[in-house]
């Protein structure tokens, strides 16, 4: 086939994300990728600003990610996890448990990052069943928050965000206040009274408290005080719910710091981890929690966990999470992060000046330009194509999320795309049901 005909079969017959099945957006033929450039069939190089959804931490093709893959490949591509085990899935889970916070000892694989969250969701209500609770059943989270497109993560997401079309499909649980209080903001105890009501009317009722800790990714794009997670592990604590952390976007150092969470100096009974873990190479995510979640489960009826995918603990997917682990090991990546969290506070903070833009916010390796009113499309592919620089905004926030590895010349280009995308002339209106890309 040659590229037309490759487009034009993809355009007839491929559904893209959040795009018309039938009338859908033009795309790039990705070609090869490498670094932080993806390649056209033309030669045409466009560095990746958005980390390809915000796995590709350590840059496309790393090559000793896709040499512990091949390698892998020759002896055991997979194997189902119910009755066998294999090297790579322990040693995966041993490197993560080293990595995460004392007492996170016991680790689910899961398939991605959604069902890592449905898979958090599930122990939690099995916990509370298990040790005497069976009426605490839902959850709370937080306005503004996403975790996922599974039915079970989109009931915990943004309840008026992207997901409005499923209102009558998924389940209701209770939704706090966004957070209002921004992560350099000055602390005011008053912002808490939504999550702290909600509890205490509902602590019957309610299995655990799940949020994205410190950064609101795909719906709201927005930092909050470490403070609230300080405040969500005391009112778990007394009420006797379980805490858990969605770590899908922020973990491995996107906001600075390892993890988000370690900002406010606590830790989750939950701690749900994808994207970055296997650099973006294989599809893999993870549930950690303790042995006292473990334990309480395993003492409740039926005593197994009642979940277990057809390709949990891939050993594939296993194998590339280890080779990315090592290179979060042999590097300073909370440095690389600083590093473009500095060149993205100046270069993004003279843009706030511009008309169509209503905030800049930054944040490790986070920039963000929350616009009045988005650009046209093709405007933005004008951009992209002018500057070499693959972006893919939505709704009215445009944003940079590079690899860790991005280089300061590299970086510079994706501030002068952002740059150009500010000063773009406003769309239409955005309609009013949900979600737009």
């Amino acid at each position: 086939m040659t590229d037309a005909e490759v487009l034009a079969f993809d355009r007839a017959h491929l559904w893209h994300p959040y795009a018309s099945p039938v009338n859908p957006p033009p795309v790039f033929l990705a070609e090869r990728s490498a670094g932080t450039q993806i390649v056209l069939p033309d030669g045409t190089e466009l560095t990746d600003a958005v980390s390809s959804w915000w796995c590709a931490a350590h840059g496309h093709n790393h090559p000793h990610i896709v040499e512990a893959i091949h390698r892998q490949s020759r002896t055991l591509s997979h194997v189902m996890f119910g009755g066998f085990t294999h090297r790579p899935a322990v040693e995966l889970t041993q490197r993560l448990i080293a990595m995460t916070p004392e007492g996170l000892d016991s680790v689910f694989l899961a398939d991605s990052g959604s069902i890592s969250v449905e898979v958090a969701t599930k122990m939690a209500v099995q916990y509370q069943r298990a040790t005497g609770h069976p009426g605490r059943c839902r959850m709370l989270a937080l306005r503004g928050g996403y975790h996922g497109d599974t039915v079970g993560a989109m009931a915990l997401s943004d309840p008026e965000g992207m997901h409005t079309l499923f209102a009558g499909l998924i389940p209701h649980h209770f939704f706090a206040d966004q957070p209002s209080i921004a992560v350099d903001g000055t602390w005011n105890e008053a912002a808490f009274d939504s999550i702290r009501t909600l509890v205490e009317a509902h602590t019957d009722e309610i299995a655990a408290m799940i949020c994205e800790p410190v950064f609101q990714a795909a719906n709201a794009m927005w930092f909050y005080h470490p403070m609230f997670l300080r405040r969500m592990r005391e009112l778990c604590d007394e009420h006797g719910l379980l805490l858990i952390f969605d770590e899908i976007a922020s973990g491995f150092y996107r906001t600075g710091p390892r993890w988000a969470h370690t900002r406010a100096g606590v830790a989750p009974d939950i701690l749900c981890i994808g994207k970055a873990l296997t650099g973006g190479h294989l599809t893999l995510a993870a549930t950690v929690t303790t042995s006292r979640v473990a334990h309480g489960i395993a003492g409740g009826t039926p005593g197994a966990f009642m979940h277990g995918p057809t390709y949990m603990g891939n050993p594939l997917a296993c194998a590339a999470g280890i080779a990315s682990l090592d290179l979060f090991a042999a590097s300073d990546y909370e440095e690389k992060a600083r590093g473009i969290e500095t060149q993205l506070r100046a270069g993004l903070a003279p843009l706030a000046a511009r008309e169509n833009v209503a905030a800049v916010r930054v944040l490790g390796a986070v920039g963000i330009l929350e616009l009045r009113r988005p650009p046209r499309a093709e405007d933005v592919r004008a951009v992209i194509l002018e500057h070499g620089v693959w972006l893919r905004p939505f709704s009215n926030i445009a944003y940079t999320m590079p690899p860790l590895i991005t280089p300061p010349e590299t970086v510079q280009k994706i501030i002068g795309a952002l740059d150009a995308v500010s000063a773009l002339p406003p769309g239409p209106p955005l309609p009013t049901d949900g979600f737009h890309e």
